[in-house]
């Protein structure tokens, strides 16, 4: 899904208090070279922090708290050498500007990832209005959905962190005090596993997900159309011109969504010819994953996978949702100066999100998003990186 260069009205960084905190020794640079004193800062009065998680086997991912965010990820190529593959900034005054350089760059999204219908739910007949900030519909939980909230950090070892967010009743519009987690866990095998928790006092809808932009080239300033991608998916959910769900679920088979069958993006993001590629610029669709069968997903299975012949880096993703939204950067190319002063172009990167399908408030016959109070939602999702 689309980041927010798109036509969406966020809050803007005058509306925040950003203190940056001055230190007198400058902090040791990461393997991605981030400096951790870039992050440290203080955000509407919590403050902001740069988190790196490490492994024996040369991955290291680095998050801040603020919007729970993936900034870096190093997994090692084919040839042993270290690489960065997310796309992100390399400070927290642009991840907190929402005026100059807007970005959902790998973010834990709530309280609802994707797009609701013109903002709108229904919960025990009582009708909730959330906010329009996206071509008419309420995407990622709206103006101040939780990727540009100041989440609270524990780090327990070296290979987890776990983010906690407390979202009050009537927040963006939602009903009910949610309570969530995030937990970021880097395994021996170079697997990044990521659960969400949450927990409500009012029946509310919930959708999490994490938004990184996987670019596994070694190179974001070119486009990242050679990258292979595999989708385990019979079906599609069809969007209109304003990126919102038909309702409809429609085959793959013989379309330019087709990747049962794992290929080069650059074979198919092109073809204007097919409505739904005309659409986004590219993808920016949700696949119905054939892992989720009777109402239940395995996260033992391959959903889908990415793979750079450029580094041999391969990338499986494993998740128990129902859907994955790709979107492949076709908002991107705005000349914002991102990571080590790069200038991502178009179809840089790839987005891999799980999660309830788009708009599944208003479709009862979809995977339900509803969350009750005893109840307690759990999504899981995790990315595993290899060479070949």
């Amino acid at each position: 899904m689309k980041n927010l260069f798109r036509s969406i009205s966020v809050i803007g960084v005058s509306a925040m208090v950003l203190t940056s905190c001055v230190t007198e020794q400058q902090s040791e640079k990461t393997i991605s070279g981030l400096d951790p004193a870039a992050f440290d800062s203080t955000i509407n009065g919590k403050k902001t922090e740069l988190f790196t998680l490490k492994n024996k086997n040369g991955m290291e991912v680095c998050i801040t708290n603020f919007g729970g965010r993936v900034v870096s990820l190093v997994v090692p190529d084919k040839d042993g050498k270290p690489t960065d593959v997310v796309l992100g900034y390399d400070n927290i005054a642009q991840y907190a500007d929402t005026v100059n350089s807007p970005s959902d760059y790998g973010s834990s999204v709530g309280r609802y990832a994707n797009r609701i219908n013109k903002g709108k739910i229904t919960i025990e007949g009582q009708e909730y209005q959330l906010p329009k900030n996206n071509f008419g519909h309420c995407l990622h939980g709206g103006n101040s959905g939780w990727m540009y909230q100041v989440y609270d950090a524990e780090q327990p070892n070296d290979t987890t962190l776990l983010l906690t967010i407390v979202s009050p009743d009537g927040d963006n519009g939602f009903p009910g005090t949610v309570k969530a987690t995030t937990k970021y866990t880097v395994l021996s095998n170079n697997t990044l596993d990521i659960t969400f928790e949450a927990t409500t006092d009012k029946e509310t809808v919930v959708n999490m997900t994490n938004h990184s932009y996987f670019n596994l080239n070694g190179d974001p300033s070119n486009v990242g159309t050679n990258m292979i991608l595999y989708v385990n998916a019979d079906n599609f959910t069809p969007a209109d011109s304003t990126y919102m769900t038909t309702g409809e679920i429609a085959p793959v088979e013989g379309t330019p969504m087709d990747f049962r069958k794992a290929h080069a993006l650059s074979e198919t993001i092109n073809d204007t010819t097919f409505q739904q590629i005309r659409n986004a610029t590219g993808y920016d669709h949700n696949w119905c994953l054939n892992t989720y069968k009777d109402g239940k997903g395995d996260d033992t299975q391959v959903c889908a996978s990415l793979y750079s012949p450029q580094t041999g880096i391969f990338l499986e993703m494993f998740t128990n949702e129902p859907g994955v939204q790709v979107y492949t950067g076709n908002f991107q190319g705005t000349g914002i100066t991102c990571k080590n002063g790069v200038k991502y172009p178009k179809h840089v990167s790839v987005c891999l999100e799980s999660q309830k399908y788009p708009d599944s408030p208003n479709k009862k016959d979809w995977p339900s998003p509803y969350l009750k109070p005893g109840e307690k939602y759990y999504s899981h999702v995790a990315y595993k990186f290899s060479v070949k």
